[in-house]
């Protein structure tokens, strides 16, 4: 039985083909649907348009593939948008999928399902376009979950690179983070987290066997995060590893990563490529 989750956030629309109890494979399209939305609660015409479009093409390659069920949920972009249901019509319209908006909670635990499995604690950082989520579960139950409204791409659009803005702008919002219990492991999901394990493996090419797993300190995401800084988009993209994709918004989203990571008092983050995609899937009873 083959089944396709399509995950629409912020800043990608990504696809999970999974069959089985596998996962196959998955895609990626960059489309930006919370470009602008620091400055505004609407989502911009235009990037409706080329994500509910990136959306249609991951329907219909779902479907040519054999998928017997396609699911489809949006994030942060969506659900703070005043017209988000301008955005979910207009992937009706082409698809005829119904997209379900997550709460960012329910975005946090599903993201902690897919990276724990049946690990009994630990917890997640899930640094998203607009939105990052931190989750912990003890004792096999959620034992914290929250999303504040900042991601990689909400931050380039109000700091770019400016370390002291980024402080500036990040500070406030992580006080409700120091409520959170110490427990480990904590595992990093997510495009800001991946694409800093491929950085720190400089991988030639994305491997989501090789990220799986990867142990980064916080020393060593704190050195990667100031020489992101340091460096132009143009200058990063020559990087081994570097997703030129996220060029642009890799410092802020590994800056804001650094940041709750020493909120949280942990020495080390594990870097998952398996994430709320997984957990969603698992969710609608399939398994995965």
């Amino acid at each position: 039985m083959k089944a396709a989750v399509i995950d629409i956030g912020s800043n990608s629309v990504r696809l999970m083909m999974w069959a089985d109890g596998k996962v196959l494979y998955k895609q990626l399209h960059t489309t930006r649907l919370g470009e602008g939305t620091a400055f505004s609660s609407v989502l911009k015409e235009e990037a409706i348009e080329r994500t509910a479009l990136a959306v249609r093409d991951f329907f219909v390659r779902a479907n040519e593939e054999g998928a017997c069920k396609v699911f489809a949920y949006a994030t942060e972009a969506v659900r703070s948008a005043k017209n988000g249901n301008e955005f979910t019509a207009r992937v009706k319209a082409l698809t005829g999928l119904e997209v379900e908006i997550l709460s960012g909670e329910t975005e946090a635990e599903l993201g902690l399902f897919g990276a724990l499995k049946e690990r009994q604690e630990g917890g997640i950082i899930d640094v998203g376009g607009a939105s990052t989520e931190v989750c912990f579960r003890k004792g096999g139950r959620l034992a914290f979950s929250v999303s504040i409204p900042l991601g990689a791409v909400r931050l380039f659009d109000l700091c770019h690179d400016d370390a002291l803005l980024l402080q500036k702008t990040i500070a406030p919002h992580l006080e409700i983070i120091k409520a959170a219990p110490r427990l480990s492991p904590v595992f990093g999901v997510g495009g800001t987290a991946t694409t800093i394990a491929a950085l720190r493996l400089q991988l030639k090419e994305y491997s989501p066997a090789a990220v799986q797993g990867c142990h980064i300190s916080i020393e060593e995401l704190a050195a990667l995060t100031n020489k992101l800084l340091s460096l132009s988009a143009e200058e990063r993209k020559a990087l081994p590893g570097m997703d030129v994709r996220r060029a642009d918004i890799i410092a802020g989203g590994a800056y804001l990563l650094t940041s709750v990571l020493r909120t949280l008092q942990t020495d080390e983050l594990i870097v998952s490529d398996s994430d709320n995609l997984e957990g969603y899937l698992a969710y609608k009873g399939f398994g995965a």
